[in-house]
Order: C-alpha cells, then sequence, then structure tokens
C-alpha cells in the first residue's frame, strides 16, 4: 500500500488553472490530484494517462462530463470544470472533508438505527432529486458515500446514465455496478435500467451502515451473481432491527416494481425517526456530530493509518454479464463473505478532532497584537496531509 506522496518532477505544476499540490492516488485509467483554484477552492482533479488517451477515451470520458454536469443538489458533490479535449484530459470535483461510509462503518462499526434512518432519509431524498433531473446512479455503495461535516454527500457520478435512455457509456455485454449493491435486475443486464436500481442499492448501503454486511455475500462471482439473480434466495437482514427491518426488505425486493418510490422511503425514515421521540433536523444534526468526530474504534479494532487509496475486490465496478456458456469474472473479482475488507479505508479524523485551545483568563492582560501568519508555502507537508483526506472515491474507483 502506497501513502500519499508529494508531486513527482514529472507532474505538471498546475492543470486547468488549478494548482497541484500533491498525488492523492492512482488508478488503472488517471492519476488524481489535491488542487486548489485561484480564489484558493480545493479540488480533486482527476487526469487521465497521456498512454491510454485516444479519439475513443476522449468521447467517452466528453460524455461523462456532460452527464456531470447535470448532476445538481445540496448532498451530491459538485462537478466543477473539465476539459476532455486537453492534453491531458482532466475533471476537477468538489473536495468534500470526510471519511467515507465504508471507512467509517470498518473503524467504528455500524451505525445505531436512529441515524441510518436519517442517513437513509437524507440519501433517499437526494437521489429523488437526481431521478427528478432524468438521472440514474447506477454505482451507489459505501464508498460513494461521504460523511462530510455538513452532512452526507453522494459522489462519483461516472457511471450515470440517463434514466429514458436505452444507451449506455459502457460497451455490449457489460454490467456496470458493485455486485454486493447491484439490483437484480442489474445483474441480469437489462436495459434500460429504472429508478427502482438505485432505491435497491440504497438499501444496501444502508443495511451496510446497520450491519456491517451486504443482502449477498460469496467468496465467489458465480455464486454472489446466482444469489443476486435468484428470486428464491431472499437478502440476508440478520440482526436488523424491527423499526427498519419492513422498509429495508421492501427496497430490497427481488422485482424492480415490487420496491417502493424514494419519496415514499424518506417518509419511512422519517417515522422512525419521529417514532424516537426526535424530529429529522435533530437527527441528522445527531448523525453529523457522530460520523464528524467518531468514537474511540470498535473493540477489537484500531483505526488504520491514512493512506493513498488503492483498488480493492469489493469495488471493482464493471463485471461482464454472466451470459449462459459465457464468461464472469473470476472469484478474484469478489471479496470473501463477512464484513466489507477495510484494510485500504482508513478515517482521516476531521478538525472537530483537535482539542480546543482553552481560552485566557478574563483577568489576563490582553495578548499583543502580532504579525498576520505567513500562507505556508504550497506543497507543504500541511497541504500533503490535506491531501490525505481526500476519500478514496476520488481516485482509483473513479470510471476513468
Amino acid at each position: 500500500m502506497h501513502t500519499t506522496s508529494p508531486l513527482s518532477p514529472e507532474d505538471p505544476p498546475e492543470i486547468g488553472g488549478f494548482e497541484l499540490l500533491a498525488r492523492i492516488g492512482q488508478g488503472g485509467m488517471g492519476q488524481v490530484y489535491l488542487g486548489e483554484s485561484p480564489g484558493g477552492e480545493q479540488a480533486a482533479v482527476k487526469v487521465i494517462k497521456p498512454s491510454l488517451v485516444d479519439s475513443e477515451t476522449r468521447l467517452r470520458f466528453a460524455q461523462e462530463i456532460e452527464v456531470l454536469k447535470t448532476v445538481w443538489g445540496n448532498r451530491v458533490a459538485a462537478f466543477l470544470d473539465a476539459d476532455p479535449e486537453a492534453e491531458p484530459p482532466w475533471l476537477a470535483t468538489e473536495y468534500v472533508e470526510g471519511a467515507d461510509l465504508r471507512k467509517h462503518v470498518a473503524a467504528y462499526g455500524p451505525l445505531p438505527a436512529v441515524l441510518v434512518a436519517s442517513l437513509g432519509a437524507t440519501l433517499a431524498e437526494a437521489l429523488a432529486l437526481v431521478h427528478k433531473q432524468g438521472l440514474l446512479h447506477r454505482d451507489l455503495k459505501p464508498a460513494n458515500v461521504l460523511l462530510g461535516p455538513n452532512g452526507p454527500k453522494i459522489i462519483d457520478f461516472g457511471l450515470a446514465v440517463f434514466a429514458e435512455s436505452g444507451s449506455s457509456l459502457t460497451a455490449p455485454n457489460t454490467v456496470v455496478g458493485t455486485p454486493m449493491c447491484m439490483a437484480p435486475e442489474q445483474a441480469n443486464g437489462v436495459k434500460p435500467l429504472t429508478e427502482a436500481v438505485d432505491a435497491y442499492a440504497l438499501g444496501a448501503v444502508l443495511l451496510f451502515a446497520l450491519t456491517g454486511r451486504y443482502p449477498y455475500q460469496a467468496a465467489n462471482v458465480h455464486v454472489l451473481f446466482h444469489m443476486v439473480t435468484d428470486p428464491e434466495t431472499p437478502p440476508d437482514l440478520t440482526g436488523v432491527p424491527a423499526e427498519l427491518s419492513p422498509v429495508l426488505a421492501s427496497m430490497l425486493a427481488h422485482e424492480a416494481g415490487d420496491r417502493p418510490s424514494l419519496p415514499s422511503v424518506v417518509q419511512q425514515f422519517r417515522s422512525v425517526i419521529e417514532a424516537q421521540g426526535l424530529k429529522v433536523a435533530q437527527a441528522r444534526r445527531r448523525l453529523t456530530a457522530l460520523t464528524s468526530a467518531p468514537p474511540a474504534p470498535a473493540p477489537g479494532t484500531t483505526a488504520p493509518a491514512v493512506q493513498a487509496p488503492s483498488p480493492t475486490p469489493a469495488d471493482a465496478t464493471t463485471v461482464t454479464t454472466p451470459a449462459p456458456g459465457g464468461s464472469v469474472p473470476t472469484p478474484a473479482d469478489v471479496p470473501p463473505p463477512g464484513p466489507a475488507p477495510h484494510g485500504d479505508h482508513d478515517y482521516t479524523p476531521t478538525r472537530k478532532d483537535v482539542p480546543a485551545v482553552p481560552a485566557p483568563p478574563a483577568d489576563a492582560p490582553p495578548a499583543p497584537p502580532s504579525a498576520p501568519a505567513p500562507r505556508p508555502p504550497r506543497r507543504s507537508p500541511q497541504a500533503r496531509r490535506t491531501a490525505q483526506q481526500l476519500r478514496e472515491a476520488y481516485a482509483a474507483k473513479a470510471p476513468f
């Protein structure tokens, strides 16, 4: 595993007006940097490897950028800028400070039921807004939910497609998504997909937040796909409390038509929260407070050291449709049963973890004025530490 590193002599000093501060990580098709805009805004700048740039790659990248430009909402990490015709092509997205859901659960354990209900209401409302824009996410998973200081945000819409379109940016005979969070019709290669695939994926994400498990888990991808697509194999809801079991079971229904609409999901989670004597806003504040300043690691676990993101089997996003007589991914593409592996998913404390400086006594003489602290030099150790906080979803998991 490689830690986040400073820029190498081969790295450009800036891309598209963003000054590059450090390397975040490297995926199969791109390098990701921590960048800073002329006005001081931080961004994740993704760059396609020059060796992979051709006309087809540029076309696909341009199509994905056009999709990203249409996605907006308070709970969606924002598209900032991009240039698919540049040398090399690049994309800048909003920086969100905070761990992703998978890292948080791996390091600190599952969330309390009422906070899972809050997370569910927030994300369901966000996805419903995305659907109103005519888009599907198609790859919602714990690693694509950032637990920021202002609440959760959804990231990585690189696999999104227009809901009414039967076309896709992916090659024929492929299924795009993460197997453990993939709806049965998506695993079967049905096109066009509907909003129900995101409802299913959200149910899988919330089940993971609540239990640390996915609806279906297997050591072999053949078995996993069979479990997901078999109508006679129900999802594993062991450990789900009674107040959340009905809504999660309905979201994970095998038939797309049996799943509730996302506005209905919001109302069901709202009822769960209010039954606990809380208002929805109170529950969200509790969720944000917990995930922004998490408790000590769960017994028997330690918060791993911060490191650069790297690909893991659980985050594979493109798998071959298991057609009769055709080939399917190797077992290495799917993690073994049990809690998701988290060796490469670490929690980075936020500023709330830093102890406050005590105030001086009331009768203390005023401190002499001091000159403003100079701005730290760019590409400093502080900048590199900040870079380490950028989430894995900004790195190797991107579709490019």
